[in-house]
């Protein structure tokens, strides 16, 4: 089994709060990450895809096609956004980066399948910070 990574980044604004909360308890839980201004983050998305290469192209996935999904149904929809306020599939959920990965992962399934006969969605990783990232399988 063969797995291939394409490395994106986006810069995204986001606010951890609980709406069901205190404002006392949502700074205790999510300390600074709760600012009544928000906060922002210089994000890194990989995603890795499985596979068997193809026996004409030597490919599991082209990572061009890849480059362009991630790109056109994630990278644009969340680059330079508040994530609690302008991205749609985010709406009535807490803006954590466990959230966010696997609503990345239900937009990016489906479109991998259609660029890869050979291949399948594997992993997601978000990078948050240098120093904090979540990894997502899709289980």
């Amino acid at each position: 089994m063969i797995y291939v990574s394409r490395k994106e980044h986006f810069n995204a604004a986001h606010k951890l709060w609980n709406p069901k909360w205190s404002e006392e308890k949502n700074i205790e839980v999510f300390g600074p990450c709760a600012n009544v201004n928000w906060h922002g983050h210089n994000f890194e998305l990989i995603v890795t895809v499985k596979g068997i290469p193809d026996p004409e192209t030597g490919f599991v996935v082209d990572l061009k096609k890849l480059s362009n999904v991630i790109k056109s149904l994630v990278i644009d929809r969340v680059d330079h956004k508040n994530l609690n306020l302008d991205v749609d599939f985010m709406f009535g959920k807490l803006a954590s980066c466990e959230n966010l990965v696997m609503e990345f992962w239900k937009i990016l399934e489906p479109a991998i399948k259609e660029i890869t006969p050979n291949g399948k969605l594997y992993k997601l990783t978000l990078y948050e910070t240098p120093r904090n990232f979540v990894e997502y399988l899709g289980e």
